[in-house]
């Protein structure tokens, strides 16, 4: 440990951080494993090796080009989990476009706000995915598309936006396009034929490590989710030192349930394989707990990532013995907080021994903390664990933003390479996230032991965090004022043994009005995503305030809380 006993943060570092860019890494990876399997879309039945995925990336990165996009450009994909989004998540990093990830989870209402704020020039998009008809929804919202040719027509609503680009995963050939607007896959890989392989390195080698290389939306202090702004060096190094404390090698084979957009799947996972050479294994297109069972088998897993409920759907799944899963030993569960009993289940019943505890934002990369293999289980679920190498973090006091003595609890805050930008478009909130000495404020309080062991004590943000997605109550809030019958909504968390927490809405209707929790969720389907919709509603005649008239959402918790309790006693 490098700090003394009277400075009250802690910070790591020994192996040097990674000074090249993110297809400079991925290139000297290549050229030391050809050979070695870098990729297993088991729903796809398609895996490539290290030097298949290069000359695949190489290909779409040349069509990019070919199409027009160069340095700087937002690039979207709005998908679920397949070989083609980590082609495009490695190709806009090949040529220095920004890859703005979108929530396969989005309804038109909030992908529309992605796209106008990242000022998103392409997207690529699935037909569907689930009761989502990702086309229609792109119709509505791009009625051009219907009669406009490819490249011509121009969207009053989405002035920046040039191409969409259909692809299936299913049928990576398919040439028809749903509409006359649409591209196709095929399509933007002609596009670059007459785009050299000389001319590709050229555009590579005027690269620089402190590009902006991905957006990444999440929820922020107010309103919609904010556009995350991430470089080569925020995410390869938080990848690659993420690798180094799992001792994650080119022999290892990491399954991956968690979704791409996320920097969850993106960076500690896609991204910490191919930054050693290790092998990504995709199980399902979305998380299903046989399907990812039924891959470590098949595959030989040797790591498995997944917040906790994915672990508890996994674990008591009715065929979960039936599975020889012996080859695991390592993996990353973050998210949300890990249960003692979970931990001791997923190390002895799923021979992940050496499982790690994660905690970070997608403001730092996203990693900050994580246990190691040899520490206790008390720490390994209790705490999560110590900062990164390279990474600087301390706790400091609410009211004077002072630093604060070891043990005390306080808002928790980074410094470091893996520090954010900045929020794209908005600086103001930037600002506020990022004090003048660098600082990033994380709005999550804790306190930290004289090792260097990060407890999480609660959370300055009203932030909702459901299954591992984080929920912000005022866009659900935003949204369900737009009801014609609601006067005034309140939303906030509710504890939940499964997910962590669940989604809670108080509704006071307009004088004279009636509503049911039925018509609520009705109103909120295909609107907002799925896992916003209020699971619980209370019609209410009254919300308790502050005499200031300030909503006390800790005693509406309370009071919702009693209520549920009384039920189940009933």
């Amino acid at each position: 440990m490098t700090d003394t006993p009277t400075s009250y943060f802690h910070r790591g570092g020994l192996e040097p951080l990674l000074g090249a860019t993110i297809p400079a890494h991925f290139a000297d990876v290549v050229e030391r494993f050809p050979d070695h399997e870098a990729v297993v879309s088991v729903h796809q039945n398609r895996r490539l090796s290290y030097a298949q995925l290069a000359r695949a990336i190489d290909l779409l990165a040349r069509g990019l080009v070919g199409m027009g996009f160069n340095k700087g450009d937002r690039i979207a994909v709005w998908s679920t989990d397949n070989i083609e989004w980590l082609l495009l998540q490695m190709a806009t990093a090949r040529i220095g476009a920004v890859l703005v990830n979108i929530n396969p989870a989005y309804r038109s209402r909030e992908v529309a706000y992605a796209l106008q704020r990242s000022e998103v020039q392409c997207l690529f998009v699935i037909p569907s995915f689930r009761t989502s008809d990702y086309i229609s929804m792109l119709v509505e919202l791009i009625p051009e598309l219907k009669d406009g040719a490819p490249g011509q027509w121009k969207s009053k609503a989405f002035p920046a936006l040039r191409h969409v680009i259909v692809y299936d995963p299913a049928a990576p050939d398919r040439t028809d396009r749903p509409q006359t607007g649409f591209l196709t896959w095929q399509e933007v890989l002609t596009a670059g034929d007459p785009v050299t392989e000389d001319k590709l390195r050229e555009i590579t080698a005027l690269l620089d490590r402190d590009d902006p290389i991905n957006i990444q939306y999440t929820s922020g202090t107010t309103g919609f989710p904010k556009a995350v702004v991430l470089t080569h060096h925020n995410i390869l190094n938080n990848a690659y030192f993420a690798a180094q404390a799992m001792h994650f090698k080119e022999t290892d084979r990491l399954a991956v349930p968690v979704p791409f957009y996320h920097c969850f799947g993106m960076v500690v996972a896609n991204l910490m394989c191919l930054s050693v050479g290790a092998c990504i294994i995709i199980p399902c297109e979305y998380f299903d707990a046989r399907p990812v069972l039924q891959a470590v088998e098949r595959e030989r897993g040797t790591a498995l990532h997944g917040v906790p409920t994915m672990f508890i759907a996994e674990l008591e799944h009715p065929q979960f013995r039936e599975f020889n899963l012996s080859t695991l030993r390592t993996g990353i569960m973050a998210g949300a907080p890990c249960p003692p009993a979970l931990m001791k289940r997923v190390m002895e019943d799923m021979h992940c021994r050496e499982i790690l505890i994660g905690y970070g934002e997608t403001e730092s990369s996203p990693i900050t903390h994580l246990t190691t293999r040899d520490d206790s289980l008390e720490r390994r679920t209790e705490t999560v664990g110590k900062n990164l190498p390279h990474q600087e973090v301390k706790v400091v006091d609410l009211a004077t933003g002072q630093t604060v003595p070891r043990g005390h609890v306080g808002e928790i805050c980074f410094r470091g390479y893996h520090v954010m930008v900045g929020y794209y478009g908005d600086e103001e909130a930037t600002n506020k996230a990022i004090d003048g000495q660098g600082w990033l404020h994380s709005g999550d309080l804790g306190t930290m032991d004289a090792d260097g062991y990060m407890r999480i004590t609660g959370r300055l943000k009203e932030m909702i965090i459901r299954g591992g997605e984080k929920i912000f109550p005022r866009e659900i809030e935003d949204y369900l004022f737009t009801h014609p019958k609601v006067s005034e909504v309140a939303v906030f968390g509710i504890p939940d043994e499964y997910y962590g927490e669940q989604v809670a809405a108080w509704i006071q209707l307009h004088s004279g009005e009636t509503a049911t929790e039925d018509e609520i969720r009705e109103f909120c389907k295909g609107k907002i995503a799925h896992y916003k919709i209020p699971h619980y509603i209370w019609f209410v005649e009254e919300f308790p305030m502050t005499v200031t008239g300030k909503i006390q959402k800790f005693r509406m918790r309370e009071i919702a809380m009693e209520k549920l309790q009384a039920k189940a006693t009933q």
